[in-house]
């Protein structure tokens, strides 16, 4: 008797999750992450040096303490690098059985994606160049596009970049430079909008340079594309908002540390078109903080958070 009334409310739940799917729905929760990994070399290249065995570790120790299950990661090495930092994760319990590795300009440094998903299509996008001042100047990093699939019914489409550095080069300023490189990136942006207007896009990597800037903003946008800005902050226990209400909060969002100028400040975002952000889950969203950080790298690893009924 106990066994009959069992089965008859699996019959009740199997019909109410057919006339009520949201009955039968199971949440999905997933991480994003980007981390600019700073010469993860295993050769040495110009003026790059190899990466040492202590900063390796200390890469490992922040990629497994974000658990994200996608990450933007800039400057990699060549394949032989990835490989190896794919195989020490694994070895030490996370696995990324999917990626993608884009080659441009620049044939030392590179940006990455590592999914624990399904890669469903690859656009890279490595030969982008544009004039200034008469002059022809090439992507240095190239963009990065794919299309993720998290479960059967519900996949995102993912854009990284790593844009011009704040290091003055004899050619040209480097914010022009910089600009340039992020008006050509917003361009496949908004083709991904032209697409499909209720996309699900996450755009992420290192900017280079801070909100204010000319070429964050540009690539944020305005109107109906404009990408909302996730501003992953350090959990501290910092929950005020700022006593002035047209700036955002107080709390620590720096990534990166110029050592040159001794500075510290937020260059790595991760941008949500409006359809991505109705999925966004901001209390797992931050920038990880660990003791002795800056061993692995001069920038912090951030990460969003996001849930799905699937």
């Amino acid at each position: 008797m106990r066994f009959t009334a069992f089965v008859r409310r699996l019959v009740l739940f199997g019909f109410l999750g057919i006339l009520f799917p949201g009955v039968a729905s199971v949440a999905t929760s997933f991480r994003v992450a980007t981390y600019n990994l700073e010469n993860y070399l295993d050769a040495p290249a110009g003026t790059r040096p190899v990466k040492s065995p202590e900063a390796k570790a200390k890469i490992r120790e922040s990629l497994l303490a974000l658990r994200a299950d996608v990450v933007a990661l800039e400057e990699m090495g060549g394949t032989n690098a990835l490989l190896e930092l794919c195989a020490s994760l694994k070895a030490a319990g996370i696995d990324y059985p999917h990626w993608d590795y884009i080659t441009g300009s620049d044939t030392n440094i590179h940006v990455v994606v590592l999914s624990r998903f399904p890669i469903t299509a690859r656009r890279p996008h490595t030969t982008d160049s544009f004039l200034l001042f008469g002059q022809r100047f090439h992507v240095s990093r190239g963009f990065l596009e794919v299309d993720i699939q998290v479960t059967p019914s519900y996949s995102f489409t993912l854009l990284a970049t790593h844009l011009k550095s704040r290091r003055p080069v004899p050619e040209a300023d480097e914010a022009e430079l910089r600009e340039q490189e992020a008006l050509l990136f917003r361009e496949k942006i908004d083709n991904c909008f032209k697409a499909n207007p209720a996309v699900n896009l996450i755009v992420l990597g290192d900017f280079n340079d801070t909100k204010d800037s000319r070429s964050t903003r540009s690539l944020i946008g305005r109107g109906r594309t404009a990408l909302i800005d996730t501003r992953p902050a350090e959990r501290n226990g910092d929950d005020q908002l700022n006593p002035n209400p047209r700036y955002a909060p107080r709390n620590i969002t720096w990534t990166y540390h110029y050592g040159k100028e001794d500075t510290y400040s937020r260059i790595d975002f991760i941008l949500l078109s409006q359809s991505m952000a109705k999925k966004w889950n901001q209390k797992e969203t931050y920038v990880l903080t660990l003791p002795n950080w800056g061993l692995g790298s001069d920038h912090r690893p951030i990460v969003a958070g996001f849930t799905i009924d699937d």
